[in-house]
């Protein structure tokens, strides 16, 4: 192993984080770095170039532009308001009624417009208020906001599932998408047995009494939004259309859906295209430098080293599987999710694979792995948009979030070690 080129990733990388600057310049420059001390100046800053370049060459990468866009469009067309309405007549004569209804909201939401951040924020917007109205204590109510705004990662179509697709060399994004149905389910499930008892100790009443008909009537409002889960995910599966195409179909369904409830007008339509290509813009800059990031590690045998390493100290999956989850979990707290997921899918899914791990299910365990650290500091974006929703401060959260991360973190061990849950469903329609 190359110890002065790994150091000096390591410490150009670390150093550039401690003084603020971004996290797309930090690896980018701490990728350069590393280049220059091991090819010379000009050879670095011409594969640095190509790096970047032939990072973005990937035709499946054109599905999160449209993604984010059709999430951009869904935060602003009332569809957040009436999957709320929804989950509230389901779920509101439950103890704790406005926490359960948060977290199924966000997953719901989350789910179709691809963004935790978009979920976060359209319905922490609406919910934080309303559950502190109704007697809940506003750092809890935004540490539930923050957790559930995680779940939509898991539940298709997701953003970050066609990132690691593209990291890990091509894995169906399908499949991927197929396999974190249940994953996440389990994850808000975990969350709302959580938020029950704590309902239960602190005496949080139900919203309302059931009633069948109104029920009804809210589900047919919110069917048109919720449509759009079944036309993405039952084309991709049937074969109607890509993954890519599939966003692009989303985009112009969010659309039409939008003008027809008369939430937006083709006025609003240049300000919505302008916040999608800042987001876009970002999540495409991280996923170049990470690229590039990648490719210095395998230039350096970072990845081969580590499996020898690991594999040398034991040579049992369940304690590997163990080590690797508490790497991640280190990983995400000082790290996005997009660009952790580009770097360490190529360190860690060999090791996987040896090990006998379906990469479809090391994908969803990863991707789970890594929602927790979006809900953490010092680069949790989750956490500062659940914050800045509810109007408190981090110090504040940290102490509500711990029996959500708790659940999180055991809804992670049994998803890692129960590959069934993930692949059952790609199993079933796929195979």
């Amino acid at each position: 192993m190359e110890t002065t080129e790994i150091v000096v990733l390591i410490v150009s990388f670390a150093g550039m984080l401690l003084l603020g600057v971004p996290i797309a310049y930090s690896i980018g420059l701490a990728t350069l770095a590393t280049m220059l001390v091991t090819m010379g100046t000009w050879p670095a800053l011409t594969t640095q170039a190509q790096r970047i370049a032939t990072g973005l060459d990937s035709f499946a990468l054109l599905a999160i532009p449209f993604f984010i866009l059709a999430g951009q469009i869904m935060n602003r067309g009332g569809m957040a308001r009436r999957l709320i309405d929804f989950a509230r007549s389901l779920l509101g004569l439950l103890p704790g009624a406005l926490a359960h209804v948060n977290i199924l909201a966000s997953m719901l939401f989350g789910a179709i417009s691809g963004s935790a951040v978009a979920a976060a924020s359209a319905v922490g917007g609406i919910m934080t208020p309303e559950m502190e109205k109704d007697g809940y204590e506003r750092n809890y109510s935004a540490a539930v906001n923050i957790t559930s705004a995680t779940t939509g990662l898991l539940i298709p179509p997701s953003n970050i599932l066609i990132v690691y697709s593209l990291a890990s060399g091509g894995v169906s994004i399908a499949a991927l998408f197929l396999a974190g149905y249940l994953p996440g389910i389990l994850v808000g499930l975990s969350l709302m047995a959580v938020a029950g008892v704590i309902a239960l100790r602190r005496k949080y009443g139900a919203a309302q009494t059931m009633n069948i008909r109104q029920v009804f009537w809210k589900f047919l409002d919110a069917i048109p939004s919720l449509t759009l889960l079944i036309v993405v995910m039952g084309g991709i599966v049937a074969g109607f259309f890509t993954a890519t195409e599939a966003a692009a179909v989303a985009v112009l369904y969010a659309l039409i859906l939008a003008l027809i409830y008369r939430e937006i007008s083709f006025r609003d339509l240049p300000r919505i295209l302008i916040d999608a290509s800042g987001t876009t813009a970002v999540v495409l800059l991280l996923v170049a430098t990470s690229v590039g990031m990648s490719w210095i590690m395998a230039y350096v045998n970072i990845p081969q080293q580590l499996t020898a390493s690991l594999l040398a100290l034991t040579d049992n999956g369940i304690i590997i599987l163990l080590l690797i989850n508490v790497i991640l979990l280190c990983v995400g707290v000082f790290m996005d999710i997009t660009p952790a997921v580009l770097i360490f899918t190529p360190i860690f899914l060999p090791i996987a694979v040896t090990l006998g791990i379906d990469p479809i299910h090391f994908g969803i365990i990863m991707v789970l792995n890594l929602c927790i650290g979006l809900c953490t500091p010092p680069v949790g974006s989750v956490l500062f948009v659940g914050v800045g929703v509810a109007g408190t401060r981090i110090s504040r959260v940290t102490r509500p979030l711990m029996p959500f991360f708790i659940a999180m973190i055991i809804a992670l061990m049994v998803v890692t070690y129960f590959p069934d849950l993930s692949l059952w469903l790609p199993n079933l329609f796929l195979k």
